[in-house]
């Protein structure tokens, strides 16, 4: 029985620091901003010859 309640208080613990955490991170749906999205891909530019990483 002090098993099963110490795992539900492991459980609370986890679910509450969660709900904090993902809180503080400024977790939150945003619509996508198209003037900050590049119309090509990096590797257009990219010149033979060259190693890219």
């Amino acid at each position: 029985m002090i098993l099963l309640l110490a795992l539900l208080a492991l459980i609370t613990w986890a679910l509450i620091a969660t709900v904090v955490e993902l809180r503080r991170d400024g977790y939150r749906r945003q619509p996508t901003d198209w003037r900050q999205v590049a119309g090509r891909d990096a590797l257009d530019r990219a010149e033979s010859g060259h190693v890219y990483h």
